[in-house]
């Protein structure tokens, strides 16, 4: 099964991982480690809730101005 993962860097160092289609969050030092520990919660949060996932989520970008 193919999952999304977004990647942010995070404040004290190292990366938040977060998966939309299930909302499991995880983070990690490095990126390798973030998307290794994403990956087995996800894992975990489909054993106890399984999901039939039939599309990936869309990522997009989009502006605000400056000063909002």
């Amino acid at each position: 099964m193919e999952l999304s993962a977004v990647l942010t860097p995070a404040p004290e160092g190292g990366y938040v991982a977060f998966n939309p289609e299930t909302g499991t969050t995880t983070q990690g030092e490095t990126v390798e480690e973030a998307l290794a520990n994403l990956t087995e919660a996800t894992e975990l949060y489909l054993e106890e809730f399984p999901m039939n996932i039939t599309s990936r989520s869309l990522l997009t970008t989009f502006q605000v101005p400056e000063h909002a």
